[in-house]
C-alpha cells in the first residue's frame, strides 16, 4: 500500500519528464505525435490503475485512519517532512483525479487542441496530474503548500497557449488570482506550524487547535482561508473563474471544474476545521454567507446568459453554474456539523463527475456549431440535438437535469446534506441567521433548475434545420462514448447507493471535528 501511493504520486511525475523525450523508434506508430499521446494514456491509464487497486486495498474499516503512509525528513531544520498518506476524505479525491486525468487523456489522443504540438501539452497534463495528486495526499503543511502551487504553472500554459479566444488574458487573470491568494495562504500556514511547533497535519488535527490562541486560530482562517476561496472559488474571489473556464481547451476546463476547484474546499477541510476550530467558529458565519451569495449570484448570472438575445456562452454559463455548486459545499462546510461536512466532501465528487462530463459535452457541441454563442446556435427556436444528434442531446439533458440536483444522481445527496446542516448548525453558531442561509439556498436550488431547464430547452429542442455538412455534425463517436460513459455511471450510482462515499468519509469528518457532531 505504502508503495502504491508513492508510485500513484512520482508516475505523473516521471511521465512528463518522459513525454519531452524523443519516442523509441518501435513505439512510434504513425509518428512521434501519435506516440506522445498514446505515452500520456499509458501513464495516467496505469496510475488510475494503481489508484483503484488502493482504494481496493484499502481498511474500509478504518476509514478515519491515515492509510499506505510515508513519512521521511526532508528539512531537518524546520522540521518538514515528506509525509504522505491516505483516508476516508482523501481517497475518493484521488480516484476522482486520477479518472479525469485518464478520460481527459483518451479524449486529447483523438481530439487534441489547436496550438503547439502535443509533447509539452502531454507532458504539462501530467504534471499538473502529478500537483493534483500530491495535493490530497500530502500531510506536511509545506508539502500541501507545494502541491497545492504545482498545479498552477501547468494549468497556466493548457490555457494560454492551447485555449481558445481571449485565452492569454485569461490565463493571466488565473495565475494572478491564485499567485496572491497562495502568498497569503502561506502566511498563514508559517503561522499555524511555527506557533504550534510543527507541520505535520495529522499531528496537528489531533490537537484539535491546542496551543493556539484565538486570535492565532482567527488570523489564521483568515489567510488560509483567502487562498483557499480563490481556488474554490467562493464569491467574491471567483472573478478569474468564467473567463478561464471559457478560453481553456475542452480537457483543462474539465480538470479545471472536476479537480482544481476542489482543491480549496478540501483544504478548508483538512487543514482549518480541525487545526483551527475555535478560528473557524469565529469566522463560520461569515463563509456561509459568502457561501450563499455564490450560490444566488452563480445562478442569476446563469439566468441571465441563458436568456435569448444575450449572445451567452455555454461555456461560461457552466462555469457560472460551478460558483453555485461550489457555493453549497461551503455553505456545508461552514455548518460545523458532520452532516454538513459529509455533504461538502459528498458535492465535491458530485460536482467533478457531473461537470466533467458537461464540459465535455459542451466541447462536443462547440467543435461541431463552431461556436459555444447560445443565440448563434440555437438561433429561432433552438439547436435541435435531439433531432441533429439524439445521443448527444440526451446526454447533455442528463448533465443538467444531474447538475440540478434531479434525486437518484449524484448531485442531489450532497446540497441535501449541506441544507441540512445548516438547518441544525454546529454548537455556538446561531440557528435563525442559519435558517436564512438554508431558505436562500433553497431558493439557489430552484433558479438552478430553472436556467438549466432552459438551457435543455434551447439547446436540445426545437425546429432548427441540421446543418448541411452531416459530417460535422455527427452524433457521440465511439472515443466520446469512451470518454464520457464512466462519468454517466458513476454519477447514477453516486444517487443509488450514496452510502458508498460517505461510509468512508463520516469516520474520518467525525475524527476531525473532535466529536460526535
Amino acid at each position: 500500500m505504502q508503495a502504491l501511493l508513492v508510485a500513484i504520486v512520482l508516475l505523473p511525475a516521471a511521465g512528463s519528464a518522459a513525454a519531452l523525450l524523443p519516442a523509441p523508434p518501435g513505439l512510434r506508430g504513425r509518428g512521434p505525435d501519435q506516440a506522445v499521446l498514446r505515452h500520456g494514456i499509458t501513464v495516467s491509464g496505469l496510475v488510475l490503475l494503481l489508484s483503484i487497486v488502493l482504494a481496493a486495498g484499502f481498511d474500509h474499516d478504518r476509514p478515519a485512519s491515515m492509510q499506505a503512509t510515508t513519512d521521511i525528513s526532508w528539512i531537518p531544520a524546520l522540521d518538514i517532512r515528506i509525509h504522505l498518506g491516505v483516508d476516508g476524505i482523501s481517497l475518493p479525491l484521488l480516484v476522482l483525479t486520477a479518472l479525469l486525468t485518464f478520460l481527459c487523456a483518451l479524449y486529447t489522443y483523438f481530439r487534441m487542441p489547436e496550438g503547439p504540438g502535443p509533447r509539452a501539452f502531454v507532458a504539462l497534463l501530467l504534471l499538473l496530474e502529478f500537483g493534483m495528486v500530491g495535493t490530497f495526499v500530502a500531510l506536511d503543511l509545506i508539502l500541501f503548500f507545494l502541491a497545492f502551487e504545482v498545479v498552477l504553472i501547468p494549468m497556466y500554459f493548457l490555457i494560454a497557449r492551447w485555449g481558445g479566444e481571449g485565452r492569454e488574458p485569461a490565463a493571466f487573470r488565473f495565475i494572478l488570482f491564485t499567485l496572491l491568494g497562495s502568498a497569503v495562504m502561506l502566511l498563514g500556514l508559517l503561522l499555524i506550524g511555527l506557533r504550534a511547533g510543527t507541520f505535520d497535519m495529522v499531528e496537528l488535527a489531533a490537537r484539535h487547535g491546542d496551543g493556539l490562541s484565538h486570535g492565532v486560530q482567527v488570523l489564521a482562517v483568515l489567510a488560509i482561508g483567502l487562498g483557499l476561496a480563490v481556488k474554490a472559488p467562493m464569491w467574491p474571489f471567483h472573478s478569474w473563474l468564467p473567463d478561464a473556464h471559457t478560453a481553456a481547451p475542452t480537457v483543462g476546463s474539465v480538470l479545471l471544474a472536476g479537480v482544481l476547484l476542489k482543491m480549496g474546499t478540501y483544504g478548508f477541510v483538512r487543514i482549518l476545521l480541525p487545526m483551527a476550530p475555535d478560528g473557524m467558529r469565529t469566522l463560520a458565519p461569515y463563509l456561509a454567507a459568502f457561501a450563499v451569495v455564490g450560490i444566488l449570484y452563480g445562478s442569476l448570472a446563469c439566468l441571465s446568459l441563458v436568456r435569448p438575445g444575450a449572445a451567452g456562452d455555454l461555456k461560461r454559463l457552466i462555469a457560472y453554474s460551478s460558483i453555485g455548486h461550489m457555493g453549497f459545499v461551503l455553505l456545508g462546510i461552514a455548518t460545523l456539523t458532520a452532516t454538513g461536512v459529509n455533504g461538502a466532501l459528498f458535492a465535491n465528487i458530485a460536482h467533478g463527475l457531473i461537470t466533467g462530463l458537461l464540459f465535455f459535452l459542451v466541447g462536443a457541441v462547440k467543435e461541431r456549431y463552431g461556436t459555444a454563442n447560445l443565440d448563434q446556435f440555437a438561433k429561432g427556436t433552438g439547436a435541435a440535438l435531439y433531432g441533429n444528434a439524439p445521443r448527444l442531446g440526451g446526454l447533455l439533458a442528463f448533465g443538467a437535469v444531474a447538475s440540478l440536483g434531479l434525486p437518484g444522481l449524484a448531485g442531489f445527496w450532497g446540497e441535501m446534506l449541506a441544507l441540512f446542516g445548516a438547518f441544525d448548525p454546529g454548537a455556538g453558531l446561531s440557528r435563525p441567521t442559519y435558517l436564512v442561509f438554508m431558505s436562500l439556498a433553497g431558493l439557489g436550488t430552484v433558479l438552478t433548475a430553472a436556467y438549466l431547464l432552459l438551457v435543455v430547452r434551447r439547446v436540445c429542442m426545437g425546429q432548427h434545420p441540421a446543418p448541411a455538412a452531416a459530417v460535422e455534425f455527427a452524433d457521440v463517436q465511439a472515443h466520446e462514448f469512451a470518454a464520457w460513459s464512466p462519468l454517466v455511471v458513476l454519477t447514477v450510482l453516486g444517487g443509488l447507493w450514496p452510502a458508498a462515499l460517505l461510509s468512508l468519509s463520516d469516520p474520518a469528518v467525525h475524527n476531525l471535528l473532535g466529536g460526535p457532531r
